[in-house]
């Protein structure tokens, strides 16, 4: 049976590491937590599981999780959130993948829960995403929304079963990513020399309410899916006046 790492980044995740952790256990060979030098119960938690806590200076999304990768044993391995963890399906799909004796690019469907309710509209769902694959033909890039680069010709399978995402815990929390992601957007398009301008503050936001909202169907996930509709336009207004700010500055 092939081997398997599982690889997580972790900073401050206390409330959702156990989590993530027992929802691997039966099907890892191999676990790496690469931790951010966190300064909560994380690390404490980590030791109750059988993994390799390894802490490591914060270098972004993507260069921390290939650094991750390379502390990993084997070369297949499956890339988890701390703040997320398979469900019982899409366990079960992975563990008949290695049953079969050959491991393959995989992708699986990630459901959101905002606040206590599971988001199945507004554009995130499916939020489909390749996180089982062969380490030396792949690596993560992007600066926020990190996705996988390979570096040959891959097919990959669908597996059936959500990976269950838990993204916040409170209105607040959303709030304060918004600033944070918006803050990290507009200075990558900056450097790439893009533009903004009031027109599109104003217009951007909107067309994006109006998006995930009603075209995509936000409105049947009640207020949660309202809250989400209206904070996400909110995030796009700040990123592009940030960008505006920097080219003023």
């Amino acid at each position: 049976m092939p081997q398997l790492s599982v690889v997580i980044i972790t900073f401050n995740e206390d409330k959702n590491i156990a989590r993530c952790l027992e929802s691997i256990k039966g099907l890892a060979d191999d676990i790496v937590v690469i931790d951010s030098f966190s300064t909560d119960n994380t690390q404490n938690i980590c030791k109750q599981f059988q993994v390799n806590f390894i802490q490591h200076a914060w270098e972004g999304y993507s260069n921390t999780k290939n650094y991750a990768n390379s502390q990993a044993k084997f070369n297949w391995i499956l890339s988890l959130d701390a703040d997320e963890a398979l469900s019982e399906e899409l366990k079960l799909s992975i563990e008949e993948l290695k049953k079969s004796d050959k491991l393959n690019t995989a992708k699986f469907n990630r459901i959101t829960n905002y606040c206590g309710s599971w988001i199945k509209h507004g554009g995130w769902y499916p939020d489909t995403k390749i996180r089982l694959f062969d380490k030396t033909i792949a690596k993560w890039t992007g600066i926020i929304h990190e996705e996988l680069s390979f570096s040959k010709q891959i097919d990959s399978l669908h597996l059936k079963g959500d990976c269950l995402h838990y993204s916040y815990y409170s209105i607040e929390q959303h709030y304060k990513q918004a600033d944070t992601f918006t803050t990290i957007a507009a200075k990558d398009l900056y450097e790439q020399g893009k533009r903004s301008s009031y027109l599109k503050m104003i217009i951007s936001p909107v067309l994006k309410f109006i998006r995930d909202y009603f075209i995509k169907f936000g409105f049947m996930d009640g207020k949660a899916g309202l809250t989400v509709a209206r904070i996400s336009a909110y995030a796009t207004y700040l990123k592009y006046k940030k960008l505006n700010d920097l080219h003023q500055s």
